[in-house]
Order: structure tokens, then C-alpha cells, then sequence
């Protein structure tokens, strides 16, 4: 029985050339074919490194076809070497088709970890790395576009978007109408590369900022939006306001609604109106 291939996710640098690990160089050399998001990019990293093997295109618009020819490839023992533009393939990557498509098959799949810029711009932001979300670029299409917004309004979770220089000044209007202008941020761009910079702020700064620079030349590398989560401290605000216009009466029935008994929902009522019970209990009288 002829033994399956392997299919390998490698790495590339993000801007800087001297990231590139002795272990990615050694398997795109290895390699019996590598599958390259845009061979015209890759083909600048395979010269600098002196790598000679053979290419082939795997894009978003060839994804599907592509991948089954990529598998067929592996089962028939051949060694398949992916790559994006820059960073880590599969992550807002099309490899992420092939990856699925591979393990179905049976076929191994293996990394060679390196650089990534969401993870990069998320550790030099100076936001809470603890528990983050990757958005990677909003949709295009309007309704999926204010859709995917309107649920991140209330995510508490570090935000992480990536974002093109030419709809910057777009994307962090919207951002500021749904999650608020005084929302922190980090804007982190040319990770790696000579002018990397890493700018923090509100979205009140930044769209004062970028408003002269509206598609100008000023506007340049692409963009890493780290953006804090919403604090509890702001949804208990906006939890409590929900309650305003209701009477003592139609609070605590608004909780056995949601399945509290008449205890917890008293309890509960109180602690957002900052009374004690004793005191909803004689209101409700």
C-alpha cells in the first residue's frame, strides 16, 4: 500500500526576513511542492533563502478545487509545504479549507509555528491578553458587516480586527458608533518592519486623528485594531438602566419571568436598585 504524504503549515515572516526559522527553511526545501497564497510574494522569500522548489497557487478563489488536488497529491505520498502572503496559514487564511479537507481524508497535517500578527499586535498592544476574540476582517456586505458589529457591542473579551489603510478611517467610525467613542484601543501597523508603530487611544482620538488623513498617502501599512472589551463595571451600568422606567412591581416580576422564584427575584431587584429587600418589600406594599 502506498503511504500517505503529509501536509505542512509553515510560517513565513510578517516584514522582517530574519524571522524565518532554520525549521521553515528546512521543510520548504524538503518540500515536493508548496502551496503558495500569492507565488508572486512567495517567490521573493524562496529566492532570499535559496529555496528551489516548485510552486503552485492556493488563493480564496481556488481554495475548494485547489485543496482536493492538494489532498489527492498527499495520499499519493507527496509532501505538501503551505504558505500565506505573511504569518501563520489557515488563520483568516484560505488554508483553513485544506487543513479540514486533509484530516478528512485521513492525511496528517503538521505546523511550523512562527509569526502571526494577530497574536504579535495583541502582546505589544497593552491590552488584556488574558482572554481575547479574533475577528480577523470585517464582512464587506452591509447587513453581515453591522451584524457582526452589533455582536461585539457587549463582548468583554480584548477584540482583535485586522483592517486595510484605505478603510481605516470607515471602520473605526463604525466601530465608535456601536462600541462607544471613549472605547481604548491600540492600533498597532508594519509589525516587524522599520516604521512598526504602535499607537493607543480612544476612538474619539483616533477618528480625530485620522480625519485629515482620509485617504491619503499618510494612511499606510496594514492594520491591527486591538480593542479592550466592554467592563463589567459598564454592562452592570446598562443592566440597571434597563430597569429604570420599571416599578418595584414590574422588577421583581421581570426576574420570576426569566425563572427566579419570588425570593431571589426580590433579592435581585433590590441589588440593582441599591436598597436592601427589606426596603423593595415595603414598596411592593
Amino acid at each position: 500500500m502506498e503511504q500517505s504524504g503529509k501536509i505542512y503549515l509553515v510560517a513565513t515572516p510578517i516584514g522582517n526576513l530574519g524571522d524565518m526559522s532554520p525549521r521553515a527553511i528546512e521543510t520548504l526545501r524538503a518540500a515536493d511542492l508548496i502551496a503558495a497564497e500569492d507565488t508572486r510574494n512567495t517567490i521573493k522569500l524562496l529566492n532570499h533563502f535559496e529555496i528551489k522548489t516548485h510552486m503552485t497557487s492556493y488563493h480564496e478563489y481556488n481554495r475548494t478545487e485547489k485543496a482536493y488536488e492538494l489532498v489527492r497529491r498527499a495520499e499519493q505520498g507527496e509532501i505538501i509545504a503551505v504558505v500565506s502572503d505573511a504569518g501563520m496559514p489557515a488563520i483568516s487564511d484560505p488554508g483553513e479549507v485544506l487543513v479540514r479537507m486533509a484530516l478528512d481524508a485521513g492525511i496528517e497535517v503538521t505546523i511550523v509555528p512562527g509569526p502571526c500578527a494577530a497574536v504579535s499586535a495583541l502582546a505589544i498592544s497593552g491590552q488584556p491578553t488574558g482572554r481575547f476574540v479574533f475577528e480577523a476582517f470585517l464582512p464587506q456586505e452591509k447587513k453581515e458587516r453591522r451584524a457582526r458589529l452589533e455582536g461585539l457591542r457587549d463582548e468583554t473579551r480584548t477584540i482583535v480586527l485586522y483592517e486595510a489603510p484605505h478603510r481605516l478611517t470607515k471602520t473605526l467610525a463604525e466601530l465608535a458608533e456601536v462600541l462607544g467613542g471613549e472605547r481604548e484601543l491600540s492600533l498597532v501597523r508594519e509589525l516587524t518592519k522599520r516604521h512598526e508603530e504602535v499607537q493607543r487611544g480612544n476612538f474619539s482620538y483616533f477618528l480625530e486623528r485620522y480625519a485629515e488623513e482620509a485617504g491619503r498617502a499618510e494612511i499606510r501599512g496594514e492594520y491591527v485594531l486591538v480593542i479592550s472589551g466592554k467592563s463589567e463595571e459598564e454592562l452592570r451600568a446598562e443592566e440597571i438602566s434597563v430597569f429604570s422606567d420599571f416599578t418595584p412591581a414590574e422588577h421583581v416580576a421581570w426576574y420570576e419571568s426569566q425563572g427566579f422564584d419570588r425570593k431571589e427575584a426580590m433579592k435581585k431587584a433590590a441589588k440593582d436598585r441599591g436598597i436592601s429587600r427589606r426596603e423593595l418589600y415595603h414598596m411592593l406594599l
